[in-house]
């Protein structure tokens, strides 16, 4: 079966093509590198503004072309992972889409190298991206209007310590449910427990 064509025929990827055939081969190879280090890391830049400062100055693009060259890079890397690409494909496709055989090769042999480590940080960020570490919680009863004082909508309010992998940064998420919304939550706790048990 033949391998998917993962590299969309359009006017930015070629431009994008041309810009990359140009960089000196030594510091395209360092770049792949780089990228391929950090490209599991969605929460994080692949590059400071200083260090892309640098790389506008040491490939003499503009900013704009800077980006348009590290997104086409990131997405190809992106699209060799997705679809489990061998090397020797990727450098197939790649000539095809007019990168020069040279940097073809490069990108070859940089995903042959690092394509297997790439591919298992990004298995790993799937099934972990994020942990639930706390749970806190606060119910609000709130009185309606005078002319019906004797009812009360009550309201819960969970607060959810989350640890993002990426970042390795705790953030704290709200959520605020009604009377009915809790109710129903509940419920749903109760399907999938009942789901987890069966498979136990």
């Amino acid at each position: 079966m033949a391998a998917p064509t993962v590299i969309p025929d359009t006017g930015s990827i070629r431009k994008a093509m041309s810009l990359i055939n140009t960089i000196d081969t030594g510091r395209f190879s360092r770049l792949l590198s780089r990228i391929l280090q950090k490209l599991h890391l969605k929460a994080e830049s692949t590059f400071t503004e200083e260090e892309e400062e640098k790389l506008k100055a040491a490939f003499s693009v503009e900013k704009q072309d800077l980006h348009l060259v590290l997104e086409t890079i990131t997405f190809i890397l992106e699209q060799a992972v997705y679809h489990n690409l061998k090397p020797a494909i990727l450098k197939q496709q790649l000539e095809h889409s007019s990168m020069s055989p040279d940097k073809a090769e490069l990108f070859a042999t940089a995903w042959a190298a690092a394509g297997p480590e790439t591919m298992e940080k990004f298995r790993q960020r799937i099934f972990s991206p994020q942990k639930l570490e706390t749970v806190g919680w606060q119910l609000n009863l709130q009185m309606a209007q005078s002319t019906q004082a004797k009812q009360k909508s009550p309201q819960a309010v969970l607060e959810l310590g989350v640890n993002n992998e990426d970042s390795k940064s705790m953030e704290k998420v709200f959520v605020e449910f009604s009377h009915e919304e809790l109710f129903e939550f509940y419920n749903k706790l109760e399907s999938i427990q009942a789901q987890l048990d069966s498979l136990t």
